[in-house]
């Protein structure tokens, strides 16, 4: 991503953050799961996580990833069919979602419980748990209908890979809406929230969706990444030529009050 130049703007200082519980469900086909020694083993070598009180297996377990604990439970059920369709049909990046997914009948509810950490270090946990679960194992996608994501197995994969290098997969936690109309090209976030910070929108904008997409989602990543918090008024841009105002007022495709980018 292209460095920043936010105009008077600083990090953060880290506060203290009421954490919530994160959850996400790993979908099976034709009854398969996952094997806990298999998910502990891949926690270890492949992402060097420290892993500890264990308890459960297959079935349900719950234990601790660098002192915070998660939990896995196996349910042979499918997904109710309105979560999954209610998803899908903003899928975007999975458009055969609702075929691929017909038929599962089984999935596994993975989830953070509220700890210690920052909800940035929960996330990356998340990512890798679910990571070692669709490396060792036949899963075929992930729902994670809080921030509106339905990702299939193979793009999870490949945006998990900014993890190994330090990054902030944010396509992972946060939802990229985009929106098309006679006025101009619109995009959202869903789930910046989660990390205490403002939704972001692009309104009307003439440039294209491809190219908003990716500018929402390497700001709302430099957001994250390094705990900015944007005001009314404030502009930002990738060199010192550009100028992207940023306005607070209530959302348009989004609850409440959002930060609409002027691009």
């Amino acid at each position: 991503m292209g460095l920043f130049n936010f105009l008077k703007k600083k990090e953060n200082k880290p506060v203290k953050e009421k954490s919530k519980i994160l959850l996400s469900m790993p979908m099976f086909n034709n009854g398969e799961s996952y094997k806990l020694n298999d998910i502990i083993d891949h926690l270890k070598t492949y992402w060097g996580l420290s892993i500890s009180d264990i308890e459960g297996d297959d079935s349900s377990a719950v234990f601790r990833i660098d002192g915070e604990m998660v939990a896995v439970g196996y349910m042979p059920v499918q997904i109710p069919w309105g979560d999954i369709k209610g998803t899908a049909q903003y899928a975007y990046n999975w458009m055969t979602a609702e075929k691929d997914l017909e038929n599962h009948n089984a999935h596994a509810i993975v989830s953070v419980l509220a700890g210690e950490k920052t909800t940035l270090e929960r996330f990356k946990i998340l990512s890798k748990l679910l990571c070692s679960i669709l490396m060792t194992s036949n899963s075929i996608g992930i729902l994670q209908g809080g921030e509106s994501l339905l990702i299939p197995k193979d793009q999870y994969l490949d945006f998990a890979e900014e993890l190994k290098k330090g990054g902030t997969p944010i396509l992972l936690w946060v939802y990229i809406g985009l929106r098309k109309s006679d006025k101009g090209n619109s995009a959202y976030t869903y789930g910046l929230e989660n990390f205490q910070k403002m939704e972001m929108e692009v309104i009307d904008s003439k440039i294209g969706l491809e190219e908003i997409h990716e500018l929402m989602s390497n700001i709302a990543s430099y957001v994250i990444g390094n705990n900015i918090t944007f005001n009314n008024g404030e502009t930002l841009g990738y060199t010192e030529e550009q100028k992207i105002k940023i306005t607070r007022s209530k959302g348009q495709f989004v609850d409440g009050q959002s930060l609409k980018l002027e691009i």
